[in-house]
């Protein structure tokens, strides 16, 4: 069984034991996470889409990590006048083990 989840402004399709990446989320390590909104429930065969969101389904998971992506440099530079700027960015992120997906 598969379900299509929204949480932090993405959505994502998983299913029991997929490992997925979030945008950092609020929690300790080892703790549960439930998400709410769940757009579609399929198991293969039959399809449930929600409207906007499907009644009585839901998707836990358990936090694995916490950490930041590897780093991103911007580099900007304006010709004849000398200025030349150097910036770096590490997208923080949330590992998360997905439980059980009920429908």
């Amino acid at each position: 069984m598969y379900a299509v989840i929204r949480t932090k402004g993405k959505q994502f399709k998983v299913q029991s034991g997929d490992e997925l990446y979030l945008p950092t989320t609020e929690g300790e390590v080892g703790s549960k996470i439930n998400f709410e909104e769940i757009l579609a429930v399929g198991d293969g065969e039959k399809l449930t889409v929600g409207k906007p969101t499907v009644d009585g389904a839901s998707v836990s998971g358990t936090i694995v990590s916490h950490g930041r992506g590897r780093k991103i440099l911007l580099w900007k530079h304006i010709r004849r006048h000398n200025s030349k700027k150097k910036q770096g960015h590490r997208q923080g992120y949330t590992q998360v083990r997905i439980d059980e997906v009920k429908a």
